[in-house]
């Protein structure tokens, strides 16, 4: 069970603080920690994500019309998608530790359930759900603004770091871009996947997920980086 003071920790963090702080404990309240309380049963946050969802799409969707103003619908769909889907949510959430503050049950908290993508993403909509309950559209914006819609164009590349890095590789004419797995670790029900992506025959990455996907994604931005600071590929 998270503390008062923790709870007030997360409020700095995010640079809310609640009215009702119970709206804030039941966005970081998960299904499972819930099911398994006997007497004070807490609501979880599965109908505060369900509004926290609509509100960033609301939020999202308008804030690319104004900002690409001679963008198509299709184009901005896409943008839109890659900029409120389960990994780009995670990552926006690590900015805050938002994974610290989940409340999960005892089985699900032994089953890595506190690092999962999805589960962090859900709570980062259900905090957004909670915001406007609380204090209304001005201030669930600001906060997807500052934590969601800020320095877009690095996210933006990480969002899209495998084909970011395929354009990259084949403007340059270098080679091709192959995936290696190179190592598994853990339960076969909370497994890591490490990644290494090479370009040509020269190692440019490496990256561990809970999917071969996000492991790829996360070799693929590392790459990016390094071949942006060195102005060069292999």
């Amino acid at each position: 069970m998270i503390t008062e003071e923790k709870m007030h920790e997360l409020e700095n963090k995010i640079g809310y603080k609640f009215n009702d702080i119970k709206l804030l404990r039941q966005a970081l309240t998960h299904s499972s920690f819930a099911n398994e309380q006997k007497i004070n049963k807490m609501p979880d946050y599965e109908r505060l994500e369900f509004l926290g969802d609509s509100v960033l799409e609301m939020v999202s969707s308008t804030f690319l019309f104004k900002t690409y103003p001679n963008k198509k619908e299709g184009e901005m769909t896409k943008m839109r998608a890659s900029m409120v889907c389960e990994a780009a949510l995670a990552y926006c959430a690590a900015d805050i530790g938002l994974a610290e503050y989940i409340i999960l049950g005892k089985g699900e908290e032994a089953t890595g359930g506190r690092h999962r993508e999805s589960i962090i993403s859900d709570v980062m909509e259900a905090v957004i759900g909670a915001i406007y309950l609380d204090g209304g559209i001005e201030y669930a914006k600001n906060h997807i603004d500052k934590f969601i819609l800020s320095d877009l164009e690095n996210k933006q590349i990480f969002y899209d770091s495998k084909s970011v890095l395929q354009e990259m590789v084949q403007s340059s004419q270098v080679g091709a871009v192959r995936y290696e797995l190179c190592g598994e670790s853990g339960p076969e029900h909370d497994k890591i996947f490490k990644t290494a992506v090479y370009v040509g025959d020269k190692k440019m990455g490496e990256g561990a997920g809970r999917t071969k996907k996000a492991a790829e994604q996360k070799a693929a931005y590392e790459a990016i980086l390094a071949m942006k600071n060195t102005k060069n590929v292999p």
